[in-house]
């Protein structure tokens, strides 16, 4: 077997126009696709980060909360690069966003943080 890239991270929300407010306006991903699935009662927002199709994001009646505090065993985050994290984190700041402090990659020296999407996903931004 050869992967030869990642396709798609999936991602369920708890309040769909929420999540979809914050992915699209807020963190300004591009809306490719939208279908509602009446079997499921559920959305599916198909977007794109930086000219590529890369998330799904979906909505499922009553999904129980995600396991954060401590870490629960899985996927632990997503990771966005950015040009400057000064910037980013400030505009995340301005949109009432909170934001951890900025660190320093002690491998990379490069500048990450971290914040939470409307359902307490964690997103890292990582300076490029």
């Amino acid at each position: 077997m050869k992967l030869t890239k990642i396709h798609h991270i999936a991602i369920i929300c708890s309040d769909f126009q929420k999540s979809k407010d914050f992915y699209v306006r807020i963190l300004g991903l591009t809306p490719v696709r939208e279908v509602f699935r009446e079997d499921r009662k559920s959305y599916k927002l198909d977007l794109e980060v930086g000219g590529h199709y890369q998330i799904e994001l979906f909505s499922f009646p009553d999904p129980p909360a995600r396991a954060s505090y401590p870490e629960a065993a899985g996927l632990r985050h997503l990771a966005f690069e950015v040009e400057s994290i000064d910037e980013a984190a400030a505009y995340l700041t301005d949109q009432q966003i909170m934001v951890e402090a900025i660190r320093v990659d002690p491998l990379t020296n490069k500048k990450f943080t971290f914040f939470a999407d409307p359902d307490g996903l964690p997103i890292e931004i990582y300076e490029q």
